[in-house]
């Protein structure tokens, strides 16, 4: 694996993005990689993020480079911090929820509903009041090993307790959280098995969109309704995303980074050497997008601040 701080390549983009990034300067953090996801930056100073098909958890920082954290990771996928910073982890291929613990022990927080089993958490994130919101596509999962009849969104409460949030979408990715933590976002990649067939012939899949549900105050989901068409004949799907305090939404996959403002409009496009599968904010002011491509982790100066850690309410 090589890492760099000075190598840089310019990003393509479709919009008028000027009041959005800095420039469209990309910077290669780290290369030589598999299939990279989960990003999460940590306030002391380092980004962790996984290699999907060498299955590990990696740590990146500006002094130390890039460094094994954990592997095997249990086929880690999408990661956040909780209100403690710690790290939320899904485990697809464990089918779980796991958290990194400040003794640097792992505790399950998720892996069965009702005595079944999940299916392959992919992403999460965490509201300041502790409650946990997780996708559970069951796409992915044989037919002859699942437990559970759908695609889930998860909510954990705060109290440990596990509950459907919601079911509309066949293959729920990415999740994040509006600035106000009113609007929960939603990433669908597939509506069932025949969109992997049509994604193969290089078809135009009309199933993929961004979805967007109000969070009522117990943290109960309602009102859904597709935010966003991210319809594409690209390879990679709508996938991870995060968003900045202005609450423009930054989602991966549909052959871009679709940068999309909080009434839906799509902003513009952030096209990479690589199709990207998520993101992050990072650095000291959280003015850095770190993007986890295919073999390559990249970064790119924006103007706003992202949301970071969840502050817990008090």
């Amino acid at each position: 694996m090589r890492t760099t701080n000075k190598a840089t390549i310019q990003a393509t983009t479709e919009g008028d993005l000027s009041n959005i990034l800095e420039s469209n300067e990309l910077t290669v953090v780290a290369s030589g990689l598999t299939a990279t996801e989960g990003p999460v930056w940590h306030p002391k100073g380092f980004l962790t993020f996984v290699d999907l098909r060498q299955d590990q958890l990696l740590r990146w920082s500006p002094a130390e480079g890039l460094q094994v954290m954990r592997g095997p990771n249990g086929e880690g996928n999408g990661c956040t911090l909780d209100c403690q910073g710690r790290m939320l982890l899904c485990e697809s291929g464990m089918r779980r929820i796991m958290r990194l613990e400040t003794d640097g022990t792992w505790t399950t927080l998720a892996d069965h509903w009702a005595g079944k089993r999940l299916n392959r958490p992919n992403d999460i994130v965490c509201r300041s009041d502790g409650t946990i919101y997780f996708s559970d596509p069951i796409l992915t999962v044989p037919k002859d090993k699942r437990d559970l009849d759908h695609s889930i969104v998860w909510r954990r409460a705060p109290d440990g307790s596990l509950h459907v949030a919601a079911r509309d979408c066949g293959f729920p990715n990415g999740v994040a959280l509006s600035p106000d933590e009113r609007v929960l976002y939603v990433s669908n990649s597939f509506l069932d098995e025949g969109c992997f067939g049509e994604r193969d012939r290089k078809g135009t899949c009309a199933h993929r969109f961004l979805a967007a549900y109000d969070v009522n105050p117990d943290g109960t989901l309602a009102n859904f309704r597709k935010f966003v068409d991210m319809t594409s004949n690209a390879h990679s799907v709508p996938d991870g995303m995060r968003v900045d305090r202005n609450g423009i939404v930054f989602c991966t996959g549909s052959g871009a980074t679709w940068v999309i403002a909080p009434d839906g409009k799509v902003l513009g496009k952030i096209i990479t050497p690589e199709s990207t599968r998520n993101c992050a904010f990072g650095d000291a002011d959280y003015r850095t997008l770190f993007l986890t491509a295919m073999t390559t982790v990249y970064s790119l100066r924006v103007r706003t601040p992202g949301i970071g850690k969840p502050q817990p309410r008090r």
